[in-house]
């Protein structure tokens, strides 16, 4: 908080300062806004009246008309034209000079406006505006002119120009598209012939049947490739048959005698015998075995019989795996000479597959070239129909939905919309001429310019406009300024004896002169025997204040034997003593500068209280410095933004160079009613303002004696306030 309060002040002051600059320079910005004005009005009134005409068009995008080629590609690409870019794209289409063209040649400009047709363009381009309306695929086309028939029919016909340029154009690309179109079809009919050609020629060279979709080669109607399947099943039978024949072999080989014969019993082969006799071969052994375990020796004859039975069995058993194992070889050797033909076969017919493979690939492949080609001369020829159909059916890409009528009234110049720009430009114009002349202007603008530059105190603020003192009826309130520089006065006095002060100004009119005989009439009132001095022998005004004659003064008391209270004249008010000027010399200067001059002085400070001396401006003649190195005390008088800086630090230095003392400065013709930093300073007229119940039937409140009559009826002689 505390950091923020010292910057919201400083703000504040910044804007006080502005609003000042403003109230302080408030004629030269109502100047500068009446001017401005002014000549926004007169500009406003010269400016050719112009009509306005304007003209409403739907534009849409070109169609591509239907397309064979996808389902709904027509109205996706009907919508891909509409790009960020079209509305400005047709924008200058409409003021493009072929469009302007027609216009030119339909409405005869060039003989109506008697211009060459590159004039009559660029007035065209000029006058002829566009607008796309927000959200839509409207255009306005508007046109402003002088004439208002011309305005409507300019309009008009530059809506149907750009209507019959856009067709002009889309025409002109149709029938090259077209021609495009006719010539693809007539190439894409020969190559459908070529590939034609091609399949035929396979087909009979191949042996291969069309039927559409469908192909067979002879009249088999099987698949190209089964022959060699079929042979390559039998190989790999015949190859399995052979193995289990070795194996079965090799078997034969490896068992012996009773093992050979349980295993040629299991085999399910053609004339085996074993397979019948080894079960009884079984019998007749258990058979033997069951008459030995009865008791039967090995002589018994039926033990005989049975034994001999075993034998000529298993020799026949014997044979019989013999026989078998020739049975396998031989079958083995006719497999063996199955399978070398059938691999013979095999490879044949895997041979025959690939090159017949190979000659179906040629087929398809010419197959699919052919009905490709053909497919897509089917659309091209739907599209060359759809696009013949298009052209007698032409698409309406500009739509005129509102046609231009003549306007009644004026539409520029907008006499309100230029006279308030007339305004705003002139206040802001003037706004920035203030603050210019203000960053221009050097001059003593506030106390702290004083003390700043000339590093002396402000003895008292003068309000503006502060007539004589003593010529007023009654206390005023305007003497309290003057209380003011009496008071200061005697408190930045050093030296209580030095009581001689002249009241210098740098330049002439900053009001030396009434601001030494006001005060001396305070200080009179207050009860200081004051003399008054009139020391400017170049425009001596002092004698004019009080109606009194000048022929004897200063000048003779410097100049003859007089005696000084020959010179000393008693005013009309108490306390009050002034010498006149005299007559006017030749070499003002050197009299001023003289010794008389300062036992002048020396003497008058002797014999009153204060003694007050005007002088002419100190920048002009050099009296006034003569009279700084007489006196004691020296009082700059400074005229509220008047003299720059400079000057006025050019009066203190004039008065330092002579040996004089600058007491300080008074602070001249203050307007405090603009600057409002002063009001301050001068805030006793409220203080002195008397309520209405206190304000007497014989009291005056007119504007200039109310303030003086109320003070004497309320507080008596302001001399009773020291």
């Amino acid at each position: 908080m505390s950091l923020s309060a010292p910057q919201q002040n400083e703000a504040a002051l910044h804007a006080v300062d502005y609003w000042q600059v403003i109230k302080n320079r408030y004629g030269i910005i109502l100047l500068t806004l009446l001017l401005v004005f002014m000549t926004a009005a007169v500009i406003t009134y010269v400016m050719p009246k112009k009509y306005e005409s304007t003209a409403e068009i739907e534009v849409k995008p070109r169609s591509p008309g239907m397309s064979p080629l996808a389902g709904d590609l027509g109205q996706s690409s009907r919508m891909s034209q509409i790009t960020p870019q079209f509305f400005g794209t047709e924008f200058e289409k409409i003021k493009s000079t072929n469009s302007l063209n027609k216009v030119i040649d339909s409405l005869e400009l060039l003989n109506k406006w008697s211009m060459d047709r590159e004039s009559v363009i660029r007035v065209l381009k000029g006058i002829v505006n566009t607008q796309n309306i927000r959200g839509t695929d409207l255009i306005t086309i508007s046109v402003r002119h002088e004439n208002k028939e011309d305005a409507k029919d300019i309009t008009s016909e530059v809506a149907n120009s750009y209507k019959a340029y856009r067709i002009e154009i889309e025409t002109r690309e149709a029938d090259k598209g077209l021609a495009e179109l006719n010539k693809a079809v007539r190439d894409q009919e020969d190559k459908v012939e070529e590939r034609r050609k091609v399949l035929a020629n396979i087909v009979r060279t191949k042996g291969i049947i069309y039927k559409g979709t469908d192909s067979f080669y002879g009249q088999s109607g099987v698949d190209e490739d089964q022959g060699a399947r079929s042979a390559l099943e039998a190989f790999n039978r015949l190859e399995q048959e052979k193995m289990q024949l070795e194996s079965q072999i090799n078997s034969l080989l490896k068992y012996d005698s009773d093992q050979l014969m349980v295993y040629a019993a299991g085999l399910d082969l053609p004339d085996n015998i074993i397979k019948n006799m080894y079960p009884q071969y079984l019998e007749v052994t258990r058979h033997l075995d069951s008459l030995k375990i009865s008791g039967l020796g090995g002589n018994h004859p039926t033990v005989l019989a049975a034994a001999d039975q075993i034998k000529a069995m298993k020799r026949q058993l014997d044979d019989g795996v013999v026989n078998l194992r020739q049975t396998l070889a031989a079958q083995r050797d006719m497999v063996t000479d199955r399978l070398k033909n059938a691999e013979i076969m095999k490879d044949d017919s895997h041979e025959e597959a690939i090159k017949r493979g190979l000659d179906a690939q040629d087929y398809v492949d010419a197959k699919r070239d052919f009905e490709t080609d053909q497919q897509l001369l089917q659309n091209l020829k739907l599209k060359q129909i759809s696009e013949s159909i298009n052209r007698k059916m032409p698409d309406e890409g500009i739509v005129i939905h509102e046609e231009p009528l003549i306007s009644q009234a004026p539409v520029s110049p907008n006499v309100t919309l230029n006279l308030a720009l007339g305004a705003v430009v002139g206040l802001v114009f003037g706004i920035g001429i203030a603050f210019f002349l203000e960053y221009l202007d050097t001059s003593v603008k506030t106390l702290e310019d004083v003390e700043r530059y000339l590093q002396v105190p402000v003895l008292a603020v003068i309000p503006k406009d502060i007539s004589i003192l003593h010529k007023q009826n009654g206390i005023s309130p305007d003497s309290e300024a003057y209380r003011i520089l009496r008071t200061n006065i005697e408190f930045n006095r050093k030296n209580p004896e030095d009581n001689s002060i002249t009241v210098v100004s740098g330049g002439a009119g900053e009001g030396k002169s009434t601001t030494l005989v006001n005060l001396a009439y305070i200080c009179a009132q207050g009860g200081y025997t004051t003399l008054m001095i009139d020391a400017d022998l170049r425009r001596p005004r002092l004698h004019t204040f009080f109606d009194i004659n000048n022929a004897v003064g200063l000048t003779n008391y410097l100049t003859t034997d007089l005696m000084l209270e020959d010179v000393i004249l008693q005013t009309p008010v108490d306390n009050l003593f002034f010498m006149p000027s005299g007559i006017l010399p030749a070499d003002a200067a050197g009299i001023l500068n003289s010794r008389r001059m300062s036992e002048l002085i020396q003497d008058v400070k002797q014999r009153f209280d204060l003694v007050l001396v005007d002088s002419p401006p100190i920048l002009g003649v050099s009296d006034a410095s003569v009279l700084a190195s007489e006196v004691d005390l020296t009082m700059i008088v400074v005229q509220h933004r008047k003299l720059p800086r400079n000057m006025l630090m050019r009066v203190k230095t004039s008065v330092e160079n002579v040996g004089g003392t600058v007491l300080g400065v008074v602070l001249n013709n203050v307007d405090v009613r603009s600057d409002s930093q002063y009001q301050y300073y001068t805030s006793y007229y409220t203080y002195y303002a008397p309520a209405e119940s206190q304000i007497g039937p014989n009291i005056s409140v007119g504007p200039v004696a109310s303030k003086a009559q109320a003070v004497a009826a309320r507080d008596g002689n302001s001399s009773e306030l020291y």
